[in-house]
């Protein structure tokens, strides 16, 4: 949202509403302008503060911008690196876990070959000599 248009519908809206009040209001003319002077002031007041608050919200995103661009990178580096380290870290105990899964892939396919053999021989009607 840019303020300068927020300002000119805030600064149109106040001129409209002390407008109205200068055309519908039943006091004298010293009560009148001593409400509007009074009223002048407020609006001042609150412009004064909302530009204020506009600009420390500007500042805010400059700041809030600039640590971004600067930590964002570091950050992605940071997190490149320990996922390489992690990795390094991981990978002898994941061969090591390839070759014992390697190992028990052998020793299912002797013991299912030792079971065929064994189901065989119980099968096979004994041979008379």
């Amino acid at each position: 949202m840019r303020a300068k248009p927020f300002l000119i519908g805030l600064s149109t809206g106040i001129i409209g509403g002390i407008t109205t009040i200068l055309l519908t209001t039943p006091q004298s003319g010293q009560q009148l302008r001593s409400n509007i002077a009074l009223n002048t002031k407020k609006a001042k007041a609150n412009l004064v503060e909302i530009a204020k608050h506009t600009s420390n919200l500007k500042d805010a995103t400059f700041t809030l911008k600039n640590e971004v661009q600067n930590n964002i990178p570091k950050v992605i580096h940071e997190l490149k690196d320990s996922v390489s380290n992690f990795k390094q870290t991981i990978e002898p105990d994941a061969v090591k876990l390839k070759e014992e899964l390697e190992g028990l892939q052998n020793s299912i396919a002797k013991i299912e070959n030792n079971l065929s053999e064994i189901n065989n021989k119980k099968s096979d009607p004994p041979q008379i000599q």
